[in-house]
């Protein structure tokens, strides 16, 4: 996920996201060798047109993201926030919160992103992948320790895992 500031004029630049979503069916080899981080993540606003602002802390990282549409292909914007930003926020996201440990892997040029989620989501691992334009994301084999694809699948959206 490409982190996006604001320019000179005050505007925040688009990011158009094109990615899919797999379960796994077997962690790969030396997992923990790859560059992880935890992740909480928590939603002030979720509307059902697929419009949604999530608040997320990666890492010593924090950030405030706008999204719109649906799986695969949709607009992001983000915003980087102070630790002080991200405190100030966080309680208004309570009840629609997630935990997860994140790992990249490289892959062919690409970057799967391998979520091992904690708390009541213990025992449910992805990976996502995100591509640089369609035609690369419709190519993309799968390596074989990828199970079954779920892009689209709402069950395994962020926004219902943390509400559910």
């Amino acid at each position: 996920m490409s982190s996006v500031g604001a320019q000179k004029n005050g505007r925040v630049p688009s990011h158009r996201e094109i990615e899919r979503k797999f379960l796994i069916k077997r962690l790969p080899d030396k997992l923990h060798r790859w560059r992880h981080y935890p992740i909480a993540q928590g939603y002030l606003a979720i509307e059902p047109a697929g419009r949604q602002v999530r608040l997320r802390k990666q890492g010593n990282t924090a950030s405030l993201t706008f999204k719109t549409g649906r799986a695969g292909a949709r607009e992001e914007r983000e915003i980087k926030l102070t630790a002080k930003q991200f405190a100030a926020l966080w309680p208004a996201t309570a009840g629609r919160r997630l935990r997860k440990m994140r790992y990249e892997i490289p892959w062919k040029d690409l970057l799967i992103e391998i979520d091992i989620y904690r708390g009541k989501l213990s025992g449910l691992v992805v990976a996502e992948v995100e591509f640089p334009n369609r035609v690369t994301c419709r190519e993309f084999e799968p390596p074989p320790w990828f199970g079954r694809e779920v892009t689209g699948e709402k069950h395994y959206s962020n926004v219902r895992l943390a509400t559910e």
